[in-house]
């Protein structure tokens, strides 16, 4: 090889970007991101499982020094980094400048233990400029935040490895916590909680429109005799006008009033402008993107989810279209203020741009490396346009609403006022008058500013809709005009329990709470999606009943581990490590041993171990759901019982707080109907039954039971006659299905009669995809399940008479209908599959989640479905197995494949250069 100069990256797009701003000197290479990791106890050597690693392959007895092994799928490319030094002479180390990079630098330096030079190279964008700048301003790896990654990966397996066991034995096998998820899961049970506990309360508005110098203009009524009327935020959760309301004289109205009140505004004989008032406004535009406001806003926008977002921003970096997509800091560059600001001027005029350039400070909590904002890759940013051709369509979205959002930072601010127009109108009621004050206002833009290049998106509120500020012309007029009422319309609300979290909002939660990073928001939500803690009601995360399991368990017995500041503070810990301001072995001890470092008052083993059996089980997976009623969360999901032992299952789609009064009464009078007697099969003489499943409601028959003696017990059992059973059509109901629907169902499948032309038997079946028709290998689709019972030989001569169609015949019906995706500007609909229902576009498809319902489907959800496949990109294709001879190649030992971490210790650690 010619190049002399070995240049390590993560990620093999990374290196192809980079390389080609190298000259034939340097051979860019990946390593596929980190090359080793602390193993499972199980994959210790097994000398070491038993010694002090053989816990956490941490020895926490001796500094918390941890066991590193090379991953096995990474020693060939260790063998292949190896070779390539060897033909070095000087080795770049150019992974991001953050605290995994720096980790990750630092492992590959423990392993291949390099003879030649090393640089430490950063950037924080991906354009020939900031290579060539990475390369002649390197620098030495910096051990404090490869100390603070560390310790972080330290800490994380000591919380996992103590109190997931808690959770094995007392909830239910294979579950884990986690220092973040655990707090995530914490946040969305609490709001389930809050929704669970909020009583609604009924209370009525009066919508009004108006003309008056000529314009029409609507309104709504905002007090009666200079009493405010009462909205939605005028009430607590217990369904009732707040103490401040109450003060304040606000006034509730019930039907019967707001209809008395309407008729008698539509009476009136007149109306008058009370007051014209007009108050300044002005918006400053938002700061440029960080990991997570870039989050928030391409779920509000783009609808997508947090992985979908970080997963297209790194393929932007990596191939230099995007500054570092891991940041906390808002601040730009000289280099890129300069170039938002002349873009600016060049596409909306100098008059749109700041008098000054906008400095921007970072307002995140604990906000860590010195990174910039996320913005546009180069010293001159392109436009949309100008990178359209070589982008897909989600990439270009995101790319868009960065340079957008970076643009509009530094231009002008919105300039223009807002109106409030008070209409008195004086009504009689009853004999009694009254005067009704209706108010509507409205925002007049005179000066668009940064609006001309971006809006920043906001989050739905409970009573927003009930805001009258929206953007709109009402008509000028003056105090004492004349006005006309024209209509007056009473409409009745119901008070909202607390919205629950989307991804967005529990992004921006935890970020002001302080909790985990911006960097590792993505793979929290995808962890406690995929451990069965929370899923997804349209762009809404459900809790599960397990899920208050967990928290219940950690909240009345490791309250500090689940606690937001304690949380908070953890991370404060790992930034002053990573600031050279504290110790990591120090911080390690203080945790898991106590302050004192004995571990005999306080630390995480003590606590655990403190625990001894005492946690009661039953107690831990018990919810009390009033009138008697106990929610259980057992070993095959959760189901309700009563005191004299009645039991009903909980439906997994049902929401915790959807589990009301009524529907609890549902359910039992269904699991009544569990196990009902249907009758006697007149040809067997079986008893056929009714039964509700763990997959739904199916009919099955009860065998008699066959005399066996102890020798041929176990015999019998395994040749035992098994019962024929079968699921109710989705047009049946397990209250009034009848025996005669039973014996239809158990006959299937059904033989439909003989094909005269070939002598094949044609069978009607229902199989995993649906119902269908099948001759020899011969298979066609059905329409519905009605049609296994009904249909005749005629009509199936008649389908297999049809040329036969790929897939399942003839196209159905959609579903469900959406509006057009953002991304591919096409509609979006939901199909009926062959593996179930999916979402498409007409060009990407996804199967909608198990745990989700076509019916509760939104179409903000299914946007963000189709985006997320479209960043996990095509899946890998399957490659058959070939049988291969065996080889007898020698194992390697664990210790010549492994590697300890020896100079953890930042005393004792050299930096390399």
């Amino acid at each position: 090889m010619s190049a002399t100069k070995l240049v390590i990256v993560e990620s093999p797009a990374k290196a192809a970007t980079i390389e080609g701003y190298l000259g034939p000197d340097y051979h860019v290479t990946a390593s596929i991101g980190h090359i080793r990791d602390l193993p499972q106890p199980s994959e210790l050597p097994k000398d070491m499982k038993k010694g002090p690693f053989g816990r956490f392959a941490v020895n926490v007895d001796e500094g918390f020094t941890p066991y590193y092994v090379v991953n096995p799928d990474k020693k060939k490319k260790v063998t292949e980094l190896k070779k390539l030094l060897k033909e070095s002479d000087e080795l770049f180390l150019a992974t991001d400048e953050d605290r995994e990079g720096e980790a990750i630098a630092w492992h590959l330096l423990q392993v291949l233990k390099p003879k030649v030079p090393v640089r430490r190279m950063v950037f924080h964008e991906i354009t020939k400029e900031a290579i060539q700048r990475a390369l002649e301003n390197t620098r030495d790896l910096d051990t404090d935040l490869v100390d603070a990654q560390e310790t972080r990966r330290i800490l994380d397996r000591l919380y996992g490895y103590e109190v997931s066991p808690l959770l094995w034995r007392k909830i239910r096998p294979s579950l884990s916590a986690g220092r973040v998820q655990s707090v995530a899961t914490r946040l969305v049970v609490a709001k389930e909680r809050d929704r669970m506990a909020h009583v609604s309360a009924q209370y009525w508005s009066i919508d009004t429109a108006f003309t008056s110098a000529g314009q029409a203009f609507g309104a709504r009524v905002a007090s009666v005799d200079g009493h405010a009327i009462a909205t939605g935020s005028d009430f607590s959760e217990k369904g009732e006008l707040s103490a401040k309301a109450t003060k304040a004289g606000v006034l509730h109205l019930d039907e019967a009033t707001a209809r008395s009140y309407a008729r008698a505004l539509e009476d009136a004989p007149a109306s008058v402008i009370d007051s014209v008032t007009r108050k300044p406004y002005r918006r400053r535009p938002a700061a440029p993107f960080t990991t997570s406001t870039l989050q928030q806003e391409a779920s509000r926008k783009l609808h997508w989810n947090a992985s979908s977002t970080m997963r297209t921003a790194q393929s932007l970096y990596e191939s230099g279209y995007i500054t570092y997509m891991r940041t906390d800091s808002t601040a730009l560059s000289s280099q890129a203020i300069h170039a938002a600001r002349e873009q600016a001027t060049q596409l909306y005029g100098a008059e749109a741009v700041a008098d000054s350039p906008r400095l921007y400070g970072t307002t995140s909590k604990g906000a860590q490396e010195a990174h910039e904002a996320i913005r546009p890759a180069g010293d001159h940013f392109r436009t949309p346009g100008e990178v359209a051709g070589s982008l897909s369509k989600q990439q270009l979205a995101l790319y868009d609403l960065i340079w957008k959002r970076t643009v509009a930072s530094q231009m002008a601010d919105a300039l223009g006022y807002t109106a409030t127009i008070r209409v008195l109108t004086g009504i009689e009621v009853d004999g009694a008058r009254h005067d009704v004050i209706s108010s509507a206002s409205g925002t007049v833009i005179t000066s668009p500013g940064f609006r001309l290049a971006y809006q920043e998106g906001r989050d739905q509120g409970r009573y927003d809709s009930e805001k009258n500020d929206a953007e709109k012309t009402l008509p000028d007029v003056a105090e004492g005009d004349p006005a006309t009422l024209t209509e007056a319309t009473p409409d009745g609300h119901e008070t909202q329990p607390p919205g629950r979290y989307t991804e967005a909002t529990l992004v921006k939660t935890m970020e002001e709470l302080g909790i985990g990073r911006p960097s590792t928001y993505a793979a929290t939500i995808q962890t406690i999606g995929d451990r069965g803690y929370v899923t997804h009601r349209g762009q809404y995360l459900v809790p599960t009943w397990l899920a208050f399991s967990v928290t219940r368990l950690l909240e009345e017995n490791l309250a500090n581990l689940v606690d937001y500041d304690f949380t908070a503070s953890m991370e404060g810990d790992l930034d002053r490590i990573a600031a050279g301001q504290e110790n990591g072995t120090d911080f390690l001890t203080g945790f898991f041993f106590g302050p004192d470092g004995t571990g005999e008052n306080g630390g995480l083993r003590h606590d655990v171990a403190s625990l001894g059996d005492d946690i009661d089980a039953r107690a831990v997976n018990s919810i009390d759901l009033g009138r008697g009623v106990t929610l259980r969360v057992g070993r095959y999901g959760p189901y309700m019982e009563k005191a004299d032992g009645t039991r009903a299952n909980v439906p997994p789609e049902v929401a915790p707080d959807e589990l009301t009064d009524e529907l609890i009464d549902q359910l039992f009078a269904r699991a009544a109907d569990d196990g009902r007697e249907l009758g006697v099969d007149p040809a067997t003489g079986h008893t056929i039954i009714v039964k509700d499943g763990r997959y739904g409601p199916y009919v099955t028959e009860i065998l008699p039971e066959a005399a066996e003696d102890e020798a041929g017990a176990k015999k019998a059992k395994k040749s035992a006659a098994k019962p024929r059973t079968a699921s109710l059509f989705k047009t049946m109901d397990i209250a009034t299905v009848t025996l005669e629907d039973a014996l239809a169902l158990l006959s299937l499948p059904r033989e439909v009669g003989t094909d005269p032309a070939s002598g094949e038997v044609i069978t009607a079946q229902n199989g995993r995809y649906g119902p269908y028709l099948k001759k020899g290998t011969d298979s066609r689709t059905l329409a519905s399940e009605d049609q296994l019972l009904t249909i005749t030989l005629d009509e199936a001569l008649a389908i297999y008479a049809q040329p036969k169609t790929r897939g399942r015949g003839a196209a159905r019906p959609p579903l469900r209908e959406f509006g057009e995706d953002p991304i591919s500007g096409k509609k979006v609909t939901v199909k009926d599959g062959r593996f179930g229902p999916y979402v498409t576009d007409g060009e990407t498809n996804v199967t909608v989640p198990r745990a989700e319902t076509v019916e509760d489907l939104t179409a903000e959800r299914a946007y963000e479905l189709l985006a997320d496949k479209r960043a996990k990109g095509p899946a890998p294709k399957r490659t058959r197995k070939t049988a291969a001879k065996k080889t007898t190649t020698k194992k390697a030992t664990a210790k010549k494949t492994t590697a300890k971490k020896t100079a953890t210790k930042k005393a004792a650690t050299k930096k390399d250069s």
